[in-house]
């Protein structure tokens, strides 16, 4: 269990009223002495919990509480962060759903979700005008073009698409197996098998100009080569040839960059000006490159060659137009 669900344990032990033992802690936290002493420490101090050691009883108490008495509340705690993002992005998704087939249905799933909420002792409506998740970059997909989707990658069909792709700016048509249905950085995208391609790609749905199910069966790739096309590369875009960028990023950006997760393989060391080193696998270089420049002149990429002159083209480009300025 994490430290939060340690911290409910220890207050649920406590709320007994009966004197609670070291090894008796230790049983049910499964943690070693030292740690549970740290959050002991940490409750007292940071969350105001009276807890005592009873030297008679040989054990921890809650200060002034016991049988028939009022119960000792935890201040200050509510849930860890995974745990909030969870509960709020449920209440953002439920509350943006338009009237549909669902719609009897999401008015008790919203009173439950609030009632959670109050699970960590503040109000709903206090969290809700005081916490906000914010998006950014969403793209508006059809519910036609979802519904016809969803339903065929579920039952297994094929389907027909008139595909824009946007860095080309051209329509074209595809025949596909829907594999997955991804969610990614606020948009929907469909893993799919190309049958023109012959191979895995990613389709934008916002990018379906139309969508027609074919009375074919979707082939099926095995979850192994889903798997290492889905996370393997950098971001959404794939490849059976994998290669490793360096960057270095400046020592005052490297207090941000150095708490992010870039990839679930990245490689990260400092050098002797401070200066961060990051190494992330990649097959398709444009959304790397987008989040490279992001970072301006804080960040310079190391390797590979062919990298680097693509990102120092893009900063060329940028100058360019305000040269012309």
């Amino acid at each position: 269990m994490d430290r939060t669900e340690r911290f409910y344990k220890i207050d649920s032990l406590l709320q007994r009223g009966r004197p609670v033992p070291i090894a008796r802690m230790l049983e049910e936290l499964e943690v070693s002495r030292a740690t549970f002493k740290r959050d002991i420490e940490y409750m007292r101090d940071r969350l105001q919990a009276p807890i005592e050691w009873d030297r008679d009883a040989g054990g921890y108490v809650y200060a002034g509480a016991g049988p028939g008495l009022e119960r000792q509340e935890l201040p200050g705690m509510w849930f860890n962060s995974s745990e909030a993002y969870a509960l709020l992005m449920m209440q953002a998704l439920l509350s943006e759903m338009q009237p549909g087939l669902l719609g009897s249905h999401i008015e008790p799933l919203r009173a439950r979700l609030r009632a959670v909420i109050e699970t960590g002792q503040h109000a709903a409506s206090d969290v809700e005008g005081r916490v906000r998740l914010i998006t950014t970059g969403a793209r508006a997909v059809p519910d036609k073009h979802f519904e016809v989707v969803a339903a065929a990658l579920l039952r297994g069909e094929r389907l027909k698409l008139k595909y824009f792709a946007k860095g080309r700016g051209e329509s074209s048509e595809r025949e596909v197996s829907p594999q997955m249905l991804l969610h990614y950085r606020s948009n929907w995208l469909l893993c799919a098998y190309c049958h023109v391609r012959n191979g895995l790609r990613s389709f934008a749905m916002d990018s379906m100009e139309a969508v027609e199910v074919l009375a074919r069966p979707a082939g099926k790739v095995p979850n192994k080569v889903l798997a290492s096309f889905i996370g393997e590369g950098y971001g959404i875009f794939s490849g059976s040839q994998l290669t490793w960028a360096k960057l270095r990023f400046s020592a005052e950006r490297a207090r941000w960059v150095s708490r992010e997760s870039w990839h679930p393989k990245q490689r990260m060391t400092r050098d002797a000006q401070d200066r961060l080193v990051l190494e992330v696998p990649y097959a398709d270089a444009r959304e790397l490159t987008m989040d490279i420049l992001r970072h301006g002149p804080h960040v310079e990429v190391l390797e590979p060659p062919t990298l680097r002159a693509q990102v120092a083209q893009e900063l060329a480009r940028a100058m360019e137009q305000y040269q012309a300025a």
